[in-house]
């Protein structure tokens, strides 16, 4: 009747890239590096979708050695993430995600990320829960090389 789900994304931060994050665009002087717009959070929660139905992982339906998902916008992916899961006939009851990053701080994007997702996953804000934490300086993310995104999720099959 249910099924929990566990995604993690990790890319690099680089000059000259526009930072999207939870689906939104967020002014930085840095952005993410990847073959899609590189949204590590929507790339986590992807996994997380497909991994509690064991439908593989987003590289597998979106390899980066493909063409077609050059630049594209992981809102899309998700979309299509979240398409297998209600063809499979589950749907999301929440997800929680966490985001590790130096900077910027993302506390003032939150509800509009909670927002975005919530509306391509078809769910209430209240079933998205966006939390973010430094690493104190420590490691490639304390460095502010890159960035991680950690996510779980409950379905439920529909009755």
């Amino acid at each position: 009747m249910y099924r929990i789900g566990q995604g993690i994304d990790f890319h690099k931060l680089v000059e000259g890239r526009e930072f999207w994050l939870g689906g939104i665009l967020i002014p930085h002087s840095k952005g993410a590096l990847g073959h899609s717009d590189a949204d590590v959070l929507l790339h986590a929660i992807c996994d997380a979708l497909l991994g509690a139905l064991s439908l593989g992982d987003i590289g597998q339906h979106f390899p980066d050695t493909d063409a077609t998902y050059k630049g594209i916008d992981s809102k899309i992916l998700l979309q299509k993430s979240y398409q297998l899961v209600t063809e499979a006939g589950y749907k999301l009851v929440n997800a929680d995600a966490t985001i590790l990053l130096q900077a910027p701080k993302i506390r003032p994007y939150v509800d509009n990320m909670r927002a975005a997702i919530a509306g391509i996953l078809n769910v209430s804000v209240d079933d998205i829960s966006i939390k973010a934490t430094t690493t104190e300086h420590l490691s490639f993310i304390g460095r502010e090389e890159g960035i991680v995104a950690t996510a779980n999720v409950l379905l439920m099959k529909n009755e």
